[in-house]
């Protein structure tokens, strides 16, 4: 967002850039941080801090985007790693998450890996405008990282995670020509074909002589 080659690549887009909330720890951190995006050209900023931090950004006319359901930076509190609204209680916690953010002031959210029934429930029934991360269509915005899109992923891929291109196995093929390609450079420099005299720039025979020259006498 801080580059300007982002806003001459898309000038029109809804941008909403993001941090955790362990990369800007305070308030006041984060407020800087926000002001700086917002200057830049962002329209709205995503935070995953306290509601505290939430309603000081909106106190301070920031539009901010919150997080429900599976927040990957605090699973730890809602058991790991899965699916978070499959009971019923879990269920009435992101309901709660939703509601506290109406109160501090988020103007949308993350919603991120709850069960799609109980997505469109709330989504009847918050202000909220839910941005949909494996959450299904009743969110008003369909939420995806580019490494799943271009499926650069190496590691586990996430259920919700559709992927359209295989770039792993590009940058694979890529890595291997690149390591090759290396090695035939310094294959040429050892066996001295390389650089060829195509590839040279040569000086005129009277200038060369003429430099031999001057260097014996000055040397």
């Amino acid at each position: 967002m801080l580059d300007p080659a982002f806003r001459d690549a898309a000038p029109d887009a809804f941008a909403i850039p993001g941090e955790n909330f362990y990369q800007t720890a305070t308030a006041d951190d984060t407020l800087r941080w926000a002001f700086r995006l917002y200057q830049a050209g962002a329209d709205a900023v995503y935070c995953s801090s306290s509601l505290g931090t939430i309603h000081t950004l909106a106190e301070h006319h920031i539009p901010v985007c919150g997080h429900v359901g599976l927040i990957p930076s605090r699973a730890t509190w809602t058991g790991g790693f899965k699916a978070v609204g499959k009971t019923l209680e879990s269920a009435q916690l992101v309901w709660a998450q939703v509601g506290a953010l109406e109160q501090a002031g988020a103007f949308a959210a993350e919603i991120e890996v709850v069960p799609q029934a109980i997505c469109a429930a709330i989504a009847e029934r918050s202000s909220l405008f839910l941005i949909s991360m494996g959450a299904g269509r009743a969110g008003h915005a369909q939420y995806l990282f580019a490494d799943d899109v271009l499926g650069q992923n190496r590691g586990h891929i996430p259920r919700h995670a559709k992927v359209y291109r295989d770039f792993r196995t590009e940058y694979a093929r890529l890595q291997q020509e690149r390591i090759a390609a290396f090695g035939e450079f310094a294959s040429d420099v050892h066996s001295g074909s390389c650089p060829a005299p195509q590839h040279l720039v040569e000086s005129d025979p009277e200038v060369t002589a003429a430099f031999h020259i001057w260097l014996d006498q000055t040397g």
